[in-house]
């Protein structure tokens, strides 16, 4: 919990960018979070994986942010990364599934 508590601090301190960038970046960045999520020795979990990609892209200038949302029934939580509003490297209804608890 301290760790996670330490990296939200972080994120939310981190500026978000609003400038232009390669459209190819999202998709560059994503693609190494995925084959680095591979080869990780332990399972990644979606905030890690939100975390990192959020924090990446914010570096290249992409306006990116963290989503974290919840389901009632059954009760599941779930992170992801968002670029201006759309889901990026998610599943296209994850928007639908979850109602966002927040974002940062």
């Amino acid at each position: 919990a301290r760790n996670f508590s330490r990296a939200y601090r972080f994120l939310r301190r981190s500026a978000t960018a609003d400038r232009d960038y390669p459209a190819e970046i999202v998709i560059r960045v994503c693609q190494a979070v995925n084959l680095a999520s591979v080869w990780y020795p332990k399972q990644v979990r979606c905030l890690q994986r939100s975390m990192v990609t959020t924090m990446l892209l914010r570096r290249c200038g992409v306006p990116a942010q963290v989503a974290v949302g919840v389901q009632n029934v059954p009760f599941k939580a779930h992170a992801w990364t968002e670029v201006k509003g759309h889901a990026i490297n998610e599943r296209n209804d994850v928007q639908k599934i979850y109602s966002v608890w927040e974002r940062c």
